[in-house]
């Protein structure tokens, strides 16, 4: 099967958006280093690194990122898309490696080349974009039986979550919060994916934002995001950064693939080859991420030195009188 004209355009768009974030979390953290040495610190609550243009610099790289990849939610399938944001992981750790020294070792290169390898299978794989003519089309997607049910399901367990769970085990346990940030990310992009075809449509001459559906797809993007970004800083500031994103990366992907799959049926056209294959793509992708973040601070461990044992001179000196 090959891939159509707007898979290609969600794909560039997709890629664009992995090389920006990637490359804002560098040039942000030189700007975080810049300022240190002549304020206070930003880890120390110091706010010297908004005076440092490498840091704005970098979080205008990371704006444009976030823009690149909400307009390829608008071209090609979220089973694309989201896999691909793996990528920005590849990029942030290649010129960490290359820019502040912190040396990539040879099993995160080895992460890096599975990543590729899965994103690879994926978009050779990726089923086309459903032909989508206006929101109400999204809406009655969106309002189908299937993904009503999934949209309950979610709203109940995030309110299990939030109101019995997080006071019990929130800081004790890393999938309480992750959970509520995945369930609501998965939501976040099918709402973000109705929003995008909205935009798409009207800049082509269609004005969708004429109808009320639009502007409620647009208030569950802010709500879920909001609630999303809330628990994820809580996740952070609880819990090793290094646990916290892969898990997060898996869960929030693997939600959204299957929101996904619910609402927009992207797998319909598809044979079971065909989907066997973009699931061993997503599975490579996964596993890649889990061996680059598991692996990311072992090249800037010192070498450890094989003690030598030597004999003490006097006991030679000893051996010698005797």
């Amino acid at each position: 099967m090959g891939i159509s004209k707007d898979n290609v355009t969600g794909l560039i768009l997709a890629l664009s958006s992995s090389i920006f974030i990637g490359s804002s979390f560098i040039i942000k953290k030189m700007g975080l280093k810049k300022a240190g040495n002549t304020g206070k610190s930003a880890a120390s609550g110091g706010h010297a690194y908004l005076y440092e243009p490498w840091w704005w610099i970098g979080m205008i790289s990371m704006i444009v990122g976030e823009i690149a990849n909400f307009a390829a939610y608008a071209f090609a399938p979220a089973i694309l898309v989201t896999p691909l944001g793996a990528l920005s992981i590849i990029f942030s750790a290649v010129l960490a490696h290359f820019i502040l020294q912190e040396k990539l070792h040879i099993f995160g290169m080895l992460g890096c080349a599975l990543c590729m390898v899965g994103s690879t299978t994926i978009v050779l794989h990726a089923p086309h974009e459903r032909v989508i003519h206006s929101v109400k089309e999204v809406w009655q997607l969106a309002t189908e039986i299937g993904f009503i049910l999934y949209i309950v399901a979610v709203a109940i367990l995030v309110v299990a979550l939030i109101f019995y769970y997080v006071p019990r085990y929130g800081q004790t346990h890393l999938f309480i919060y992750v959970s509520i940030c995945s369930l609501t990310g998965s939501l976040t992009v099918m709402s973000v994916k109705a929003v995008g075809i909205a935009l798409k449509l009207t800049f082509e001459g269609s004005n969708q934002f004429k109808y009320f559906q639009t502007w409620f797809f647009t208030i569950v993007v802010i709500g879920c995001c909001l609630l999303q970004i809330n628990y994820l800083n809580k996740a952070l500031d609880t819990f090793n950064t290094a646990v916290v994103s892969p898990v997060y990366y898996v869960m929030f992907t693997t939600l959204t693939i299957f929101a996904s799959m619910i609402m927009f049926k992207d797998w319909v056209s598809q044979n079971a080859s065909q989907i066997a294959t973009e699931l061993c793509g997503f599975v490579t992708i996964l596993s890649g991420t889990f061996l680059l973040h598991k692996t990311k601070d072992m090249g800037n461990r010192p070498e450890e030195t094989t003690p030598v044992f030597t004999t003490p001179e006097h006991s030679t000196s000893d051996l010698q009188t005797r």
